[in-house]
């Protein structure tokens, strides 16, 4: 589904001879849009269509992504500061808003010199015809955030209460409890290291680039370069895929010559696992530009797949698979370290609408199921709605299926991994997440499920 557009006013004139202008308006520009009515686009949805026209370089183009990113991951203690440094609280215009709160990420969170940041964030406002006259106000405020850098930084504690949306941070107390759930906010301030699959020789490639290898089996990578640029890239030898993104397609095992289907397959690393172990997978998307980008990289990995652009929901049931994976559609919430927006823009009622789409694609997914067959059922969420309870609705409602209980031998000995079903359920806190040692992995729910023969 393509993104909605944006419908805003007409962006002011961007001098391109000031360095590091036209990113800063970027990033404004698509951190207000999000702040705004648009409330459920990608952030890098927003950036597209932000820089859209600005042909940004990509130095540029990374820097606007860094300050967005930077400025959704504290939010809620960036709104804090800044609402107890503004007489009148935080502004209702969410440009204004915007301006502020990217303003204060670059000064914070960021290595930019604070006079960059405040002397850019004044010439974007003055650019603006909507903004020109609270240019005083942003060059003030910002100034003062400058100076008590220290203070504002002291006061950041409790990321769950003070850096989680509410409705959010109940949610993961009840489901999880107050330790675990603060544990999943102190995850999500650290952000995501670079995980990756190989195919084969996975302590070799380890030492070639770097990393290290995961008990999951995935190796994480300690630097911050360019991923094109690195050993392996060109040559196929590996892909990009978090950790726990990685366990779904571990727990399905597929075979050499078994039939398999992905289903809402995109951006398709799982895909590429299914056809490195030998399987024959026809990977499944409703979007023919994803399915692009997924053939592309089974390429460069010199993998293949028969692709299908299709709604998994109409698909012929006349052959049924070996095995089925549906990595279905949700809200995304597990994804939070390496998209902080979604915190943000998500609302519960996102939730009720997916967790329908998602009974549906599992009945779909149980039919595909040939007797005797495997389905993984999986969603990068927290919530239950999108997991836990998907399965025991599924369970009470397909006597024909059963749950594999997973054992810990399967996710590299974490038990800690393991609900009290059985299920896979990973949180951004495992492997050391929040504990500012570049650990964690993405929220994941996995149910392997056995069709009886």
């Amino acid at each position: 589904m393509a993104p909605r557009p944006i419908h805003r006013n007409p962006p002011p004139p961007i001098d391109r001879s000031v360095p590091g202008l036209a990113a800063r308006h970027v990033a404004q520009n698509a951190v207000a849009t999000l702040l705004g009515p648009a409330r459920g686009l990608a952030l890098e949805d927003a950036l597209g269509q932000s820089g859209r026209g600005l042909n940004l370089e990509p130095g540029d183009a990374a820097l606007a992504r860094a300050i967005a990113t930077a400025s959704f991951r504290r939010l809620g203690f960036l709104k804090a500061a800044l609402a107890e440094r503004l007489r009148d609280g935080l502004p209702q215009k969410p440009d204004l808003l915007a301006l502020l709160v990217t303003g204060s990420a670059q000064i914070l969170d960021l290595a930019v010199a604070d006079h960059a940041a405040v002397d850019l964030s004044v010439r974007l406002a003055k650019a603006d015809p909507q903004l020109t006259h609270l240019a005083p106000l942003v060059n003030a405020v910002l100034r003062r955030v400058a100076r008590e850098r220290d203070d504002i930084r002291a006061a950041e504690d409790d990321p769950l209460k003070r850096n989680t949306p509410d409705w959010l941070a109940q949610r993961w107390i009840a489901a999880y409890g107050e330790a675990a759930a603060k544990g999943i906010a102190a995850a999500h301030l650290e952000g995501a290291a670079l995980d990756v699959t190989v195919r084969e020789d996975a302590d070799a490639w380890a030492e070639k680039l770097g990393g290290r290898r995961l008990d999951l089996g995935s190796l994480r990578l300690e630097g911050r370069e360019a991923v094109a640029g690195l050993p392996g890239y060109d040559e196929g030898a590996w892909w990009v895929q978090d950790a726990a993104a990685a366990l779904p397609v571990r727990l399905l095992a597929p075979r050499p010559g078994e039939r398999v289907a992905d289903l809402c397959a995109a951006p398709g690393g799982k895909t590429a696992q299914v056809a490195a172990a030998g399987a024959r997978v026809t990977a499944v998307d409703r979007s023919a530009a994803r399915l692009e980008r997924l053939q592309r990289n089974l390429e460069r990995l010199k993998l293949s797949a028969e692709l299908v652009t299709a709604d998994a929901l109409e698909l012929p049931e006349d052959k049924p698979f070996d095995a089925v994976l549906l990595d279905a559609p949700c809200s995304a919430t597990g994804t939070i370290r390496r998209h902080p927006d979604i915190a943000w823009t998500k609302s519960e009622a996102d939730i009720v609408r997916l967790a329908g789409l998602q009974r549906r694609l599992l009945d779909k997914a149980a039919r595909l199921t040939a007797p005797g067959g495997r389905l993984v059922y999986c969603t990068c969420s927290l919530e239950p709605e999108e997991g836990s309870a998907r399965i025991a609705d599924f369970l009470a409602r397909n006597g024909d299926f059963e749950r594999v209980a997973i054992t810990a031998d399967q996710v590299g000995g974490h038990a800690e991994m393991i609900d009290h079903n059985g299920d896979l359920r990973t949180l951004p806190s495992h492997l050391g997440g929040g504990s500012g040692r570049g650990g964690g992995v993405d929220g994941f729910f996995g149910s392997l499920l056995r069709r009886r023969g």
